[in-house]
């Protein structure tokens, strides 16, 4: 990348369009997946509330807790070194106004070690207080999986003129209130290659385009962990789901006929000359 940083920071990542930058976001929800992206070399880390759908196993995203997402996130900071590492604000977390926002983001801050929230939808007055706190804000738009009882379910959203008009109005609302960055969920690529082009701000789509400043994808679907659900948007780039059910099986093979654990798998009652045991998790 043309403008690579040593360490991702806020007004980095704020700069990419100015430097002709597409940015790479990924999510993660634990130490090893927070120190494989990093190591990849992704810019931004996202500790998604999908942690609710692929970790946890609920249906959608809102049963996640302000307190699971504070737990995940300072896990996923013990593997980042370099990328911008940025929180999901789950349902119920700012939803009753900016009092209670900044609250939960300095919990946040101050518990987990993330360096930026993200907010979902259009509350500009929420982005605001939070920027006045200097707790830098990712906004989101389109489809927020918040709002899916609103929505009527995983819905594209801003195809007629009436929504498209609405969601550009409040990207550039969410720009004005000092939002450093937006995801674009779900929208045709024409509305967001307009709103790219009208916002200063880089914009990060996931099923939005090619036209967006950045993309981002879930880690589990990236690497075929999560089979239950394939958006159209989703690229896999390995089916770890399917080789890990083989390796399983193999180990339970290998046990179930014998064969698991070998004699050089085994120790013997003399102890080598600087023989170790090695890391032991029980």
């Amino acid at each position: 990348m043309a403008g690579e940083a040593k360490s991702v920071t806020v007004p980095w990542v704020a700069a990419a369009p100015r430097r002709g930058d597409h940015l790479v976001m990924i999510t993660a929800y634990d130490f090893p997946q927070g120190k494989t992206a990093d190591a990849a070399g992704v810019d931004i880390i996202l500790v998604g509330d999908s942690l609710a759908m692929v970790v946890l196993g609920h249906p959608d995203t809102l049963s996640v807790t302000l307190d699971e997402m504070i737990h995940h996130t300072r896990a996923v900071r013990r593997g980042v070194k370099r990328a911008l590492l940025v929180a999901d604000m789950p349902y119920g977390s700012f939803h009753l106004g900016p009092e209670q926002a900044v609250a939960s983001a300095i919990r946040f801050v101050k518990e987990s070690g993330a360096q930026a929230v993200k907010i979902e939808g259009a509350r500009t007055d929420v982005v605001a207080a939070l920027v006045a706190a200097e707790i830098p804000v990712m906004a989101h738009l389109g489809l927020t999986p918040q709002s899916l009882h609103r929505l009527g379910g995983f819905k594209v959203q801003g195809r007629d003129d009436k929504a498209k008009e609405a969601i550009l109005a409040a990207a550039l609302e969410l720009e004005e209130v000092g939002a450093f960055s937006l995801v674009l969920e779900c929208v045709p690529t024409d509305l967001a290659a307009e709103i790219s082009d009208r916002l200063e701000i880089p914009t990060i789509g996931i099923g939005a385009g090619a036209h967006c400043d950045g993309q981002v994808l879930v880690y589990h679907d990236l690497l075929g962990l999560e089979e239950r659900i394939a958006p159209r948007f989703v690229r896999r780039y390995a089916e770890l789901g399917h080789a890990s059910r083989e390796a399983i099986a193999r180990f339970a093979d290998d046990v179930r006929n014998g064969r698991f654990p070998a004699p050089d798998e085994s120790y013997g009652a003399a102890r080598p000359a600087g023989e170790t045991v090695g890391k032991v998790y029980g």
